[in-house]
């Protein structure tokens, strides 16, 4: 009896010891980055805060509704992460409002970042056309690489 509650001592340290914090997923922000957008005024080109937005975006399988959000100033959208060259995003200002449609171009570079996170995606090159314009009525490119989530990248004119 020793020696089995000895041994089921040494069971449960060794479990507890080897549960480590090391490769957990992406807690320090390693993960592929989102775009960054932001919102102008097209006749004064200031700052603009949209009441509600509702983004979709087409991941290859379809539009996903991304939700509503009110008072933006920015908004963070994750990009496909296959092999396409380019995501549409869809923005409407009212649920039942016209929707503007923007591609999304660009080149992507794959990074190693650790056995928890696995690979990492960075965007470069991107470029962004207007499809549909309506409430968007033009665009205005940011810095054309996405790396972390810090800076804008592209600026919707409402």
């Amino acid at each position: 009896m020793k020696y089995f509650k000895f041994l089921l001592l040494v069971c449960t340290l060794g479990m507890l010891i080897s549960c480590g914090g090391d490769d957990d997923i992406c807690e320090s922000g390693e993960g592929t980055p989102r775009m960054k957008i932001s919102f102008k005024n097209a006749e004064s080109g200031k700052a603009l805060t949209v009441d509600s937005l509702y983004v979709s975006v087409d991941y290859g399988s379809g539009k996903v509704a991304l939700g509503k959000t009110a008072n933006n100033e920015s908004r963070l959208i994750p990009l496909r992460v296959d092999d396409s060259p380019f995501t549409d995003i869809y923005f409407k200002t009212r649920l039942n409002g016209p929707e503007a449609k923007v591609r999304v171009n660009y080149s992507t570079k794959n990074t190693y970042v650790s056995p928890g996170c696995g690979i990492k995606k960075s965007y470069e090159n991107l470029s962004s056309e207007l499809v549909t314009p309506s409430p968007v009525q033009k665009l205005e490119l940011g810095l054309n690489q996405i790396e972390n989530e810090d800076k804008t990248n592209l600026y919707l004119l409402f």
